[in-house]
């Protein structure tokens, strides 16, 4: 039976840590520090550790038992390139990084369920510990698959956690089927020749196609796809011209798709293509379209997540399948195509710590620690009881 009384005596220390590795953050492929802090913590505590997978990857394996299962708990390091604004004793130290998403935090809860385990044990079978780099659309979790992460380190499943401040800190939330959208981004470039801008009638004008496709592309969701499923398209940016009385040569729209089923990812990137065809022949101008799937949808096991949500129940009063997935995207959901698993969510939202994720006043709860600690080795004795 887990005690919660054993993981509230490592929380200085992860405390400790959690604050320092967000005073040191490190960019997608860059967590060199953070690795090696990560590489050496496990090393203390007897762990058989590999680094360097998919780049700057961590994986600690702890074996107890004779069970020949084997499961994986995932942690990502990277922060984000934006400015902090907390003014924490503890804030980034580095100009325009900063640990806006709270993975300081899950590499610290990781790392005390790692400690936690290697202590007191009451599992059978192998837990990977794995650490990885470059969630923050870089695909850390891609790469380090392709370098083996499976073969290398057999898991019969996979869990992670995310703080999630939409949800009270002390509850935990997950769901069978999607929990988190694909994300799709495009960039549209349309070429002209530009001219002058007293002469419109000289050159195909960019600019007036842009903002006919932008209007096309804004009822996709609304006019292609049935009500019953759920879609998001965005234009984030339109950028052309320099001067008043110059038409431009060219001009781009750049913006991003969120979905759940691949045959609605299909059907927007298909009514994209077709749209911005019909304006380059309607305003003679030459359009090129870059569509770039690069994170699929997060899809939890069912069985998995109903595990995940027994083992929350034995250590946790506000527990609960969540209501509906999330839009934001996540690369957890490349180990989630190759082994069955289940991504959860932790609250943390209180009055101290209210701010979103990806938000320069963003801070992680280091009030939800232990629960995050006592839920990931929960998932372990739930996964790998003892025989």
């Amino acid at each position: 039976m887990l005690k919660l009384n054993e993981i509230e005596t490592l929380l200085p220390d992860l405390i400790a840590l959690r604050r320092d590795l967000h005073a040191h953050p490190e960019l997608a492929f860059q967590e060199e520090r953070t690795a090696g802090i990560v590489a050496q913590a496990l090393r203390d505590i007897g762990f058989d550790v590999t680094t360097g997978v998919g780049g700057t990857g961590v994986v600690g394996v702890l074996r107890r038992g004779h069970s020949d299962r084997a499961i994986g708990l995932r942690a990502d390091m990277d922060a984000l390139p934006f400015q902090e604004e907390t003014h924490l004793p503890y804030a980034s130290t580095h100009d325009g990084i900063f640990h806006g998403c709270g993975h300081d935090g899950h590499t610290a809860m990781l790392l005390g369920a790692a400690r936690h385990l290697a202590e007191h044990g009451g599992f059978s079978g192998t837990v990977n510990f794995i650490f990885q780099p470059a969630e923050e659309g870089r695909g850390g979790a891609r790469e380090m698959i392709r370098d083996g992460l499976f073969e290398r380190f057999p898991c019969d499943r996979v869990f992670a956690l995310h703080n999630w401040p939409d949800l009270p800190a002390g509850s935990i939330r997950t769901r069978a089927g999607p929990i988190m959208a694909s994300a799709d981004k495009f960039l549209i470039t349309i070429s002209g020749r530009g001219g002058h801008a007293a002469l419109p009638h000289q050159t195909p004008d960019v600019l007036l196609a842009a903002a006919e496709l932008v209007q096309q592309l804004n009822t996709i969701v609304a006019r292609r796809i049935p009500a019953t499923e759920a879609a998001v398209l965005s234009i984030t940016r339109v950028a052309g011209g320099q001067t008043h009385n110059v038409l431009p040569a060219t001009c781009e729209i750049v913006g991003t798709v969120r979905t759940f089923a691949p045959d609605v990812q299909d059907r927007i990137e298909a009514s994209l293509r077709t749209m911005a065809a019909g304006v380059a022949l309607s305003t003679e101008t030459d359009v090129r379209v870059d569509y770039d799937r690069y994170y699929p949808a997060t899809i939890n096991d069912a069985d998995a997540a109903r595990t995940a949500l027994a083992a929350a129940a034995r250590i946790c009063n506000d527990v609960a399948e969540a209501d509906a997935p999330a839009f934001t995207s996540e690369d957890f959901s490349f180990m989630l195509q190759e082994r069955p698993g289940a991504y959860i969510w932790l609250g943390q939202k209180s009055a101290d710590h209210a701010a979103p994720l990806h938000n320069p006043h963003y801070d992680f709860n280091d009030d939800v620690m232990p629960l995050g600690v006592a839920l990931l080795a929960a998932l372990v004795h739930a996964e790998l009881p003892e025989t």
